[in-house]
């Protein structure tokens, strides 16, 4: 008989007693026998060009090995998109914190103490810093233009119709860089030899990223490269491409010493040198009809890459697709653009960078309805995109969106419409003002367009010989319930329970290529095929007869057939979604397979004598397809808005010449628990059928709207225009003293 469905359930976490008793091991934790440490050496400057290398007096610089980009045996190239950051700086210094050279030492005291004595001479060259400073090209620092990469979509005749229009509005929008921030800092443990090839472990989210990087900066044949993710405390983007740096380094220095390896950052150099949300400046020019339609949009989106490429055209995509939001409009044109400044390479956060161009339309909308004297919520209501209708890049929504119901459900739950009236009538007095905002926005799930029909994703499946089975992906567990949802999925497509599912451990020896742990592709592109893979397995147990019907054991059957026929395994890939069509040179069709959807509802307080503000009650409902997990569920979207309302809030990255100068907890200021609301998470559930169970991705989904949502309410609060964030208090008094002269 089969158990009880898994989906919908909350089962226990799979890692959990593991991870809660101390047996889960983290990269820090494991030791190999005559392992050294490894420290990098990085540029204290911003842009210039490198004249010497000094070693100063006071270690033994025999015992110590010391790699330089002369002693890399493969490429000077960091493997991703594009092939121009190098690993260590040769002789060009593009941003402060570059690596330049490598330590390694058994004794950690020793190491620092070198690493201080090393002296490097810089001739120094004019950096650019800023968004403007790029665009301008009075100084090229990349390419001919700084333009890593632009974007340009069009829908209609956008001139035309803001010639006819007769109302306009426009506005410009900024948000500032932000630090993952994860638990757990960078790193690896690496061991190379010219014979035995390059094994990495180390604190990943793709582990196939970091194998194709090695492949190419050691001039190895990729069946000679290994790499093994360990227990890994968080990412949210940060362990996505830059694990290829620290992991390259450590084998770097493995391979010169012919001796295990280990680099782990502390907490300073990881926030210093690591990659951060990407800034950006949004500008929007908004066409509207007298009674609340949009009639045109022209939006100039541009995101600051810093030196390198790095994830900028993808962050970038995401960010210019979503620039529209969850609206109609007949006539669009959204210009893209991801320019380099002197400033370590951003990368990869939590939303790719829709949370920038969310949060400037989702104020900006506030913006055109008090223009044309709508309340917000009717504004939006008279412009939702409905089932057949186009997006702005020409996707006809098919799956059914009902955004009038998650708004009004959104707006009741929250009490928006009676708090609005009230803290109306109550903020003349006293020292602070209460204020209440909205967002609604949507995010679509997987890689945009034609991306998971180049990444064409394997999930496998093998049976064991005691009728267990294990699941093989290189999606990988990073505290988002990856071994939990998988386990839930395989052992409903299977039969089974749950604790009859084993997750391997992502180990490239070992495990498929599913892609990397990104873009909430985890549970609704991988969980898919390991739900199809799951099938085809059990098909290959009723074909050869161990199987006659649902009801029939699959335990037993599998137990049976290993131990008559041997090896039990079934596969599943992607194939391209049938009928979908995407245009990369016209960027329009298809974008994603399916969206969620959502309205987030901000209750403040803000007090005009300190300038702080404090996020009272947070409503967030959001249509994700099928729920898989509803603790994990609730706990993606409590987290995703505890970080967006520190970036909204408190997350100032400081940048003095170019370094980040608050890299530390004490000036980096993130919320605690204290500084976080009650968040009440409500789940509208249509199936989605392109998922595992009917699920959509929700990863990402949280960090959209809670940023325009708080800053909404703050203009709610005290009437000042807020158009950029964090909105710090020293921002927040700014603002307010303005606005009384």
């Amino acid at each position: 008989m089969r158990p009880p469905p898994a989906i919908g359930r909350a089962v226990p976490r799979r890692e959990g007693v593991a991870k809660v008793t101390g047996r889960a091991r983290y990269i820090d934790d494991l030791t190999l026998p005559g392992m050294l440490h490894g420290v990098t050496v990085r540029s204290p400057v911003a842009r210039g060009i490198i004249r010497g290398i000094h070693y100063g007096d006071g270690v033994p610089w025999d015992e110590i090995t010391v790699v330089t980009a002369a002693d890399i045996p493969g490429r000077n190239i960091v493997s991703l998109l594009v092939d121009d950051q190098p690993y260590l700086a040769a002789e060009r210094i593009n941003h402060a914190e570059e690596p330049v050279l490598l330590l390694a030492h058994h004794d950690k005291g020793l190491l620092e103490e070198a690493r201080r004595l090393i002296r490097l001479e810089i001739e120094p060259l004019q950096p650019v810093f800023t968004v403007d400073d790029a665009l301008a090209a009075r100084t090229v620092i990349w390419g001919d233009d700084n333009i890593f990469k632009s974007y340009t979509v069009r829908r209609g005749d956008v001139d035309d119709a803001f010639a006819n229009a007769p109302v306009v509005v426009e506005g410009e929008y900024e948000t500032g860089a932000q630090e993952q921030l994860y638990i757990e800092p960078n790193g690896m443990l690496a061991v190379a030899d010219p014979s035995d090839g390059v094994s990495v472990w180390g604190s990943m989210q793709c582990p196939y990223y970091i194998h194709k990087a090695l492949a190419a900066l050691f001039a190895l044949p990729i069946e000679r490269i290994r790499v093994v993710q360990m227990e890994t405390g968080g990412g949210f983007g940060g362990k996505e491409e830059y694990p290829s740096i620290i992991a390259g380094h450590a084998a770097l220095l493995a391979w010169k010493s012919g001796r295990p390896v280990k680099m782990i950052y502390d907490r300073a150099e990881d926030m210093a040198a690591t990659t951060k949300r990407h800034p950006s400046r949004t500008r929007h020019r908004t066409a509207v009809s007298g009674d609340g339609r949009l009639l045109a949009m022209d939006i100039d989106f541009t995101i600051d890459g810093g030196a390198y490429c790095t994830l900028s055209p993808v962050v970038l995509s995401r960010g210019t697709i979503h620039a529209s939001g969850p609206y109609f409009c007949p006539n669009i044109r959204i210009n893209g653009r991801a320019v380099a400044t002197n400033v370590p390479p951003h990368g990869a956060f939590r939303g790719f960078g829709a949370p920038q161009s969310i949060f400037a339309l989702e104020r900006h909308m506030d913006r055109v309805a008090a223009a044309i004297g709508l309340a917000p919520d009717e504004l939006r209501r008279r412009n939702f995109i409905r089932p057949g209708q186009l997006s702005a890049v020409g996707q006809v929504m098919h799956d059914p969106v009902d955004m009038d119901a998650i708004l009004a459900r959104a707006l009741e739950l929250s009490g928006y419409h009676e708090k609005r009236a009230r803290f109306a009538a109550e903020n003349d007095a006293g020292r602070t003002r209460k204020g209440i905002g909205f967002a609604t926005f949507m995010h679509g799930a997987g890689f945009t367009g034609s991306g998971e029909d180049h990444l064409a994703s394997i999930v496998s499946v093998e049976g064991t010989a005691e009728g267990s089975v294990c699941v093989l992906a290189a999606s990988t567990e990073i505290g988002q319930g990856t071994n939990t949802i998988f386990s839930q999925i395989a052992a409903d497509a299977l039969g089974v329970s749950v604790d009859d599912v084993e997750i391997a451990q992502p180990d490239t020896s070992m495990v498929p290529n599913s892609g990397p742990t990104v873009a909430s592709r985890t549970c609704m592109v991988v969980g898919k095929l390991l739900e199809a893979a799951c099938r085809n397995l059990r098909s290959a147990l009723t074909e050869a007869g161990y199987l006659a019907s649902e009801d029939d054991d699959f335990t037993t059957a599998c137990r049976n057939y290993v131990r008559e026929r041997g090896a039990l395994r079934a596969s599943a890939q992607y194939q391209p979604r049938e009928g979908a069509r995407w245009d990369d040179d016209r960027y329009e069709g298809d974008a994603y397979g399916s969206y969620a959807w959502a309205a987030y509802v901000a209750e403040v307080t803000v007090d005009l004598a300190t300038y702080e503000v404090r996020v009272d009650d947070f409503v967030a409902v959001q249509e994700v397809g099928r729920v898989i997990h509803p603790v994990l569920a609730t706990g993606q979207i409590e987290g995703g808005v505890a970080q967006a309302i520190g970036w909204a809030l408190c997350e100032d990255v400081v940048w003095r010449e170019g370094r980040m100068a608050n890299s530390q907890m004490t000036n980096y200021i993130i919320p605690t628990a204290a500084d976080i609301p009650p968040i009440r998470v409500y789940f509208e559930e249509v199936p989605y059928e392109g998922g595992p169970g009917g699920a959509k991705g929700i990863g990402e989904l949280p960090m959209d709207g809670p940023a325009p949502a708080v800053a909404n309410a703050i203009a709610n609060a005290t009437g000042v225009d807020v158009r950029r964030i964090p909105l710090t208090p020293e921002a927040l008094a700014q603002l307010i003293e303005v606005a009384r002269v």
